[in-house]
């Protein structure tokens, strides 16, 4: 029997191991940016707006960043990536700490976008680097293994810590996420890569290239509409999340990261469980399943009247996000070719990533008109409730445009 991928590959291991640290600074700040931007106001359209911040610059960098990545060492590239994260968060921390005024929010929200900025350089080129440093057969697995680390450290382990650590400063999560990163960046600067071609024309051109084998491709090119699409009604979901654990279910930050954490325990049983659930059912099956569980689960938390029913129900939304993502990221890195994969990835995360400020803000703005004829909990259970009306539509569109088999 052949050894483990993780104890056979160092490359792996190391990136595995980044990865790691990475996520679990991560999970810290999932739910101390939000609980801080709560702190500093109750306005749900600022609020939209820090995390509307954080994922913008997957709308405006990341088709340039696809060419930035064929340029680039990939593992140089993702290590400075984290050390200019490490220095934005201990920014947070100094923002944090200095009692500030409402007015600050605003502030947070710049500092957000910076750190987005970086993720987008980050998570593409992890991405793009993977197939170069794993066979094609252990795409799956590797992939699975990377989604559940990432799920258990930045949901299961990182939010709950959050809360205790935000009981001892709000501040705190931030400093650790700093130092976490350093050590993120140290590991995947070890990685060592095979000489490869990279792109030897001016950058129009090269970006070029990429956006033709997009538009010729037109299965990939609607698969990253609908991953947009979903990306689009799960942010606009996660915005107003926090709130409505707060005012509807009256959870305290430790609560809410324990819910958090049952949602990734789903995520991590769906990463490990994606390999054997395409085998016995086939990926067309299983993409069709997750859409389809993603509006059930919407529509549930909608319904939901406790802590324990809205965990329930992001865990099988959040297995079945996982399932999609190994599904559909192993297609990906075997369909493009790997001269063009951090150009052609990078537009795809464009589609299917760039929607996401935008959910986040309609999040925000949905509840704020709301409220106004129909007061806050219906406002922020209907939101959910269109959720997962809108999956509903999503899937019927997938049941006739997407056949990856």
């Amino acid at each position: 029997m052949a050894a483990p991928l993780v104890i056979r590959n160092r490359n792996y291991r190391l990136l595995l191991g980044a990865g790691t640290l990475s996520n679990l600074g991560d999970g810290l700040v999932v739910l101390a940016l939000p609980w801080l931007a709560t702190l500093m106001s109750q306005n749900p359209v600022a609020i939209g707006a820090v995390a509307a911040a954080s994922r913008l610059p997957w709308l405006l960098f990341a088709i340039p960043a696809g060419v930035v990545i064929d340029n680039a060492e990939h593992n140089k590239l993702i290590a400075r990536a984290d050390l200019l994260r490490a220095a934005i968060a201990l920014a947070i921390l100094m923002l944090a700490v200095n009692q500030p005024a409402e007015g600050a929010v605003w502030v947070l929200a710049g500092l957000a976008f910076i750190l987005g900025s970086a993720e987008v350089l980050r998570d593409n080129a992890a991405q793009t680097m993977l197939p170069s440093i794993v066979d094609s057969k252990d795409l799956e697995a590797a992939n699975g293994q990377l989604w559940s680390s990432e799920q258990l450290t930045n949901q299961f382990i990182g939010p709950p810590l959050a809360g205790v650590l935000i009981a001892a400063g709000i501040g705190i999560p931030f400093g650790v996420d700093a130092a976490l990163l350093v050590l993120s960046a140290g590991f995947v600067w070890m990685i060592t890569l095979a000489p490869r071609a990279r792109t030897k024309t001016r950058f129009r051109k090269a970006l070029a290239e990429g956006i033709a084998f997009m538009r010729a491709d037109s299965l990939l090119l609607r698969l990253a509409v609908v991953l947009g699409i979903a990306n689009f009604i799960a942010t606009a979901t996660i915005t107003v999340q926090v709130l409505f654990a707060q005012d509807v279910l009256a959870m305290s930050a430790y609560a809410y990261g324990l819910v958090l954490s049952v949602a990734a325990l789903g995520a991590v049983t769906g990463s490990l469980l994606a390999p054997k659930l395409v085998g016995l059912f086939g990926t067309q099956r299983c993409l069709y399943l997750s859409i389809a569980t993603w509006g059930i689960g919407y529509a549930s938390i909608g319904l939901s009247h406790s802590g324990f029913a809205m965990a329930t129900a992001l865990f099988f939304v959040m297995a079945a996000a996982m399932l999609w993502n190994v599904i559909t990221v192993s297609w990906r890195q075997r369909r493009i070719p790997p001269a063009l994969l951090g150009r052609v990835n990078s537009i795809y995360r464009f589609f299917g990533w760039g929607s996401m400020p935008l959910g986040a803000m309609t999040g925000g703005l949905l509840v704020s008109l709301l409220e106004q004829e129909m007061g806050r909990e219906i406002a922020l259970r209907a939101t959910f409730i269109c959720a997962g009306a809108a999956c509903a539509v999503l899937l019927a569109y997938a049941l006739v445009k997407l056949r990856l088999e």
